[in-house]
């Protein structure tokens, strides 16, 4: 039986959803280490961003329709799926991690969580399973679980945000790009992406070596 590996997308495009190579490179580390991903998002709106001026449009899209996009159809609601039903769970980075999932981007560490997302979170550290968090995703992590299991995480080595994420009673470690940072006590890997890539191999590197050491660690 392969191992079942959750993937939480947020959208589809950096500044409103998930980072669509950060997603691609996950899917395919997933599949290249033997094991299947299982692509979840909520079903709720977003507000669009349009990727080419950066500008928000005043539109909304709906984050599960969105996200289907990279799944190629092949996708969950989240709250349909529970931490029996996976292996493990990776959350790749984007705004929308910080923004759909939950507030971060706008709240810092007292920022609110999705409650779907946070349920599963929640789960998958109870029940001692792997948790990946990539990019700007650790802070959602630090944010859920925080308070209850002082994780170690990672986003490279942005201050303000690193701050925020100890706000959160969470331990923020720095990291180079093509690195990352597992937390053992609590089976959190995490590596900081496009938060510092300047390359595309940089951030292939640094989610090829994570996705590995989250199946590493079921």
């Amino acid at each position: 039986m392969k191992k079942k590996i959750g993937v939480v997308l947020s959208g589809c495009g950096v500044y409103d959803g998930s980072e669509i190579h950060e997603a691609v490179f996950t899917l395919l580390a997933i599949d290249r280490n033997g094991a299947e991903a299982v692509c979840m998002a909520p079903d709720l709106a977003l507000d669009e961003v349009n990727h080419l001026t950066g500008e928000a449009t005043g539109a909304k899209r709906n984050v599960l329709v969105e996200s289907a996009r990279i799944a190629r159809g092949k996708i969950r609601n989240i709250g349909e799926v529970k931490a029996g039903d996976l292996d493990a769970v990776i959350f790749p980075g984007g705004f929308g991690a910080a923004k759909n999932l939950c507030n971060f981007a706008m709240k810092g560490a007292e920022a609110t969580i999705h409650p779907e997302v946070a349920r599963l979170l929640r789960e998958m550290a109870a029940a001692k399973k792997p948790i990946g968090a990539i990019c700007i995703a650790p802070a959602l992590v630090a944010a859920t679980l925080g308070k209850e299991y002082k994780p170690k995480v990672t986003i490279g080595t942005d201050a303000g945000t690193a701050a925020a994420i100890q706000q959160t009673g969470s331990e923020h470690v720095q990291c180079p790009v093509t690195e990352f940072v597992v937390d053992t006590a609590n089976k959190i890997v995490s590596t900081p992406a496009y938060m510092l890539a300047e390359r595309i191999s940089e951030t292939a590197e640094g989610i090829e070596k994570t996705v590995k050491a989250v199946i590493g660690l079921i």
